[in-house]
Order: C-alpha cells, then sequence, then structure tokens
C-alpha cells in the first residue's frame, strides 16, 4: 500500500472544470492512479461549467452550431444517465423534451429557426422532430403559459440537467476513488512530469491559451433566479431576433436565464442593458418572474477555438488537450469523454471519426 502511494501516477490531469472531473473520474473509475491539478477549489468557481444551464438540447443548438456538435449532443443524451447512475450522489437530470415559444412580432425569426431545425433532422433522421404546438398544446405541455402564446414547438427528448450538483458530485466522486487533487494549484504541462508511461491531460480550458493559437473567451451572462411561483416543468426557448432567450428550471424553484454571447474577454460584472434585456425578456415568458428573487448574475467566458468547435489534440506519445467546448459544453462533454478514452486505449478513435470531432496530431505524437 505505502509503494503503491508513492508510486507516480498513471494519468494526470490539468484542470478540473466539467471535462477535467469527468476524465478523472473515468480513469479512476478503471483502475488508474490519477493526479489532478486545478487553479481553483471544488466548488468551480473559475469554470465555465458553473454559470452554465447545462441544457441537453442538440436539436435546439443546431440553429446555432454545426452537425457534429449535434451528433455529439445526442451520444451524450444517452451516456448521461449512464454517467450519473454511477455517482455516489444524486444529481437533477431531466428528459422532459425543451418548448420553443416565440410573440406574434417575432413569428418570421421563429421560421426561419424552424426551417433549420427542419434541414438538421432530414441531414439526421435519427434526431426526433420538432413538433408544431398551437396553444392548447402549449397549454397541455406547460399549463402556466395557457392562453400567452399562440403558437410553439416541442422538441422531444432534449434534456437538461443541475450543472452544480454534478460538478460537486464529480468532485466526491474524485475522493471516493482516490484521485488525488490539488486545489488552488495551477500547473502548466511544462510544469509537471508525470513520467514517460503516464498520461497527461490538458483540460485547463481558456488556462491553455498559450497552447492553443486563437483560443479566445467567449462572454456569457446568466441570471439565477428563484422564483417558486413559477411553474415552468422543461427547458423553454423564446425566440427573438435581438436576444433570444432560454429558462432552465432546476430543483426548490431555482430557474437559471440566459445567456448573452458577447465577443469580449472581460469578466466584468454583467452589464445593466443585459440584464435587463434577459430579465424583461423571462417576464414576457411568465409574469410571475416579476416576483422572483435574483440569486446571481453570473458571468464567464467559453473557451472557444477560431471554428468554434472542440477538438482533442496529441502534442506527443501520451500527451492530450482538449478543448474548445464553447457554449456546448454539458451538451457534448460525453463524446468528448469517450473520444478520449478510445486514443487512449487504440491510438485513435473510431467514436471521434463517426461524430465529426477533431483528433490533431502534433509531429511529436505516436
Amino acid at each position: 500500500m505505502n509503494t503503491r502511494r508513492s508510486a507516480r501516477p498513471d494519468a494526470v490531469v490539468l484542470g478540473a472544470g466539467l471535462m477535467g472531473r469527468l476524465l478523472a473520474c473515468a480513469l479512476a473509475q478503471r483502475g488508474q492512479k490519477v493526479e489532478v491539478f486545478d487553479a481553483g477549489g471544488p466548488d468551480a468557481e473559475h469554470a465555465a461549467a458553473r454559470v452554465a444551464a447545462a441544457m441537453l438540447a442538440p436539436l435546439a443548438e443546431s440553429a446555432v452550431t454545426e452537425l457534429n456538435v449535434v451528433r455529439m449532443g445526442q451520444h451524450a443524451l444517452a451516456r448521461w444517465p449512464q454517467l450519473i447512475a454511477g455517482l455516489a450522489q444524486p444529481v437533477f437530470l431531466q428528459r422532459e423534451g425543451t418548448l420553443v415559444l416565440w410573440h406574434r412580432q417575432d413569428a418570421p425569426e421563429a421560421e426561419r429557426f424552424a426551417g433549420q431545425l427542419a434541414r438538421t433532422c432530414a441531414a439526421l433522421p435519427s434526431l426526433p422532430s420538432a413538433r408544431p404546438l398551437d396553444g392548447r398544446g402549449i397549454a397541455a405541455l406547460e399549463p402556466a403559459l395557457a392562453q400567452r402564446f399562440a403558437q410553439g414547438l416541442y422538441l422531444p427528448d432534449e434534456g437538461q440537467l443541475d450543472n452544480r450538483a454534478l460538478l460537486a458530485a464529480l468532485a466526491h466522486q474524485m475522493s471516493v476513488l482516490g484521485v488525488t487533487v490539488h486545489w488552488h494549484a495551477p500547473r502548466t504541462p511544462a510544469e509537471v512530469d508525470p513520467g514517460p508511461q503516464a498520461w497527461l491531460f490538458d483540460c485547463r480550458g481558456l488556462g491553455a491559451r498559450p497552447q492553443w493559437n486563437g483560443l479566445r473567451g467567449v462572454r456569457g451572462e446568466v441570471a439565477r433566479v428563484h422564483a417558486p411561483q413559477v411553474t415552468l416543468s422543461r427547458p423553454t426557448r423564446l425566440v427573438h431576433p435581438r436576444y433570444p432567450l432560454y429558462i432552465a428550471p432546476k430543483p426548490e424553484g431555482v430557474f437559471v436565464i440566459g445567456a448573452t454571447e458577447i465577443e469580449a474577454d472581460d469578466l466584468s460584472p454583467a452589464s445593466v442593458r443585459s440584464t435587463l434585456e434577459l430579465l424583461s425578456a423571462a417576464y414576457t415568458v411568465h409574469p410571475g418572474f416579476g416576483e422572483a428573487r435574483i440569486l446571481e448574475l453570473g458571468v464567464q467566458l467559453r473557451p472557444t477555438l477560431p471554428d468554434n468547435l472542440p477538438a482533442l489534440r496529441l502534442e506527443a506519445s501520451r500527451r492530450m488537450s482538449i478543448n474548445g467546448l464553447y457554449r456546448h459544453g454539458f451538451m457534448i462533454a460525453p463524446a468528448l469523454l469517450d473520444a478520449a478514452i478510445d486514443v487512449m486505449d487504440q491510438g485513435h478513435s473510431p467514436l471521434a471519426e463517426s461524430l465529426g470531432l477533431a483528433v490533431h496530431r502534433s509531429e511529436s505524437a505516436t
């Protein structure tokens, strides 16, 4: 036992945001000795995942992303229940679909949105198609919205999870599995020497900017409110040409309302303008948000590569970087996790090839 504790790790993970925690738990579950270094603490205060709404909505997101990301989201919808079932602590997860709404004046934008979803389903027939709703159909799904909207769309099977409960459960699972975690201990790849037989995984997000050309932060602002008088039961999206909105209901009357998307590398507090737009749009969906209590106005930067797509990169033998999850972290993280394990085991990933996930190799990688 003492020899095992003093031995070098089988794998070192830099960064303990969503990707780093998932990877550390998966490796430890396989019996590997894992060591993790992170700039923050167990609460993931520096991670974009802490602020995210954690919606699992590949069809809805197809309006703003590429088909390969949609495929990754499909993969994750099946994987998240399996991953969560293996955790010692419970995590809220639902797959009650997504409700898409719009006001009458925004019907042209809604038509464009619906057209994009139809093209996605034509390209990916395995995706359930969006179902048109009239006012009665909306009321049947969400009685609290009866007579407030005349038209909408229902996207079956999409879901969401509780991001903060998941991050906490993953931190606890690392402890259960014996992962050695160094909180508040940032490291670069050059500062770590796990040995030639160990894997080194760089999951630092924006912390890895010196290693990724063009990696940038895209600012997002999200409101968390407590509104026990609002009874929405599934994620709801409001189509709008200027500030599209999502409302994600979490346990105990908490709602995550977001999100602005600003090409700015700026972590200053949320602006008045963004806050007014988010909250006023939510109020038009349900007037009960007017009496909600603001718990937090969160701001975070999403790590984004020049093409807005995620990537794995083999830097050298047993050295891998994972980055560029952008606004889709929870929706695609299981796909990146499974592809990374593939590469680790086989040297390549059939899954990554089937999903269209980029796996780059430097000349020194073998």
